[in-house]
């Protein structure tokens, strides 16, 4: 069947997301209260009992080594890029695979799909950055690759665009502090744009695909699929990332 968008509506809306993505995923690394600090520095025998708070709060950081702490300054890019799919995708999923609990009935609706579909974009939107692709138009050309099964050239596709039309990234995620989690759902809504596209992305194994069409064990079927479903994700989008390394190595 043809495709019933082209590749510039496609490109613009994946655009939205991705720049909605990023700030976020910044907001990661960002250390206000200075938690995260404290996992580089010794702890002080004479602390009281408000900095053993923030000590304990320091080290659950560090055990799931998160962006930003000590734990995390000591990984390679290949370790940085499984955290994202192991913790944050498997964290998401969750929100993903719930609506199987109620089986078919919810299952026919497009939510559990575009959440899918946000999850995906999230992640692969993180692990790119780990890999040192960090320019939005490579980031979209990455997603369109991998979720929509389209190679495009963004910068091309997007060129004379007025950055003053495009609406602006909410500034108070900062003080949300589940700003990744929440992410999924206003990335999952600006996808409602190209609902076409949502089956071209990794989906579940069949067999998970019919168990997640009953009720209640549905939810279990449903989360284990996303998550095989999202790890090819991640690892198509590293195996997309390694060719074009080494097309522009060759181009150079």
């Amino acid at each position: 069947m043809a495709d019933v968008l082209g590749d510039r509506k496609v490109v613009d809306v994946l655009d939205r997301a991705v720049r909605g993505i990023n700030p976020v995923l910044d907001l990661a690394y960002s250390d206000p209260f200075g938690i995260k600090r404290r996992t580089f520095e010794p702890t002080d025998p004479d602390r009281n009992a408000a900095e053993a708070v923030l000590d304990a709060a320091a080290w659950l950081l560090d055990v799931v080594k998160f962006p930003g702490t000590a734990a995390w300054s000591v990984m390679s890019d290949t370790q940085r890029s499984k955290w994202w799919t192991t913790r944050l995708g498997a964290l998401n999923t969750v929100a993903v695979a719930f609506p199987g609990v109620f089986g078919v009935l919810l299952n026919r609706l497009p939510i559990q799909d575009l959440l899918a579909f946000a999850n995906q974009a999230l992640v692969l939107v993180a692990v790119a950055r780990e890999h040192g692709v960090t320019e939005r138009d490579q980031q979209v050309d990455l997603l369109a690759s991998v979720l929509c099964r389209r190679e495009t050239r963004t910068r091309e596709l997007l060129v004379g665009q007025n950055p003053a039309d495009q609406p602006p990234v909410p500034t108070d995620r900062s003080w949300r502090p589940f700003a990744l989690i929440g992410t999924l759902w206003g990335t999952a809504k600006t996808f409602r744009a190209i609902t076409d596209e949502l089956h071209k992305r990794p989906t579940r194994a069949k067999p998970y695909e019919i168990a997640g069409k009953i009720p209640v064990i549905g939810v279990v079927a449903d989360y284990l699929g996303e998550r095989g479903a999202l790890v090819r994700a991640a690892a198509a989008g590293e195996k997309w990332i390694a060719i074009r390394s080494r097309n522009i190595t060759a181009v150079g």
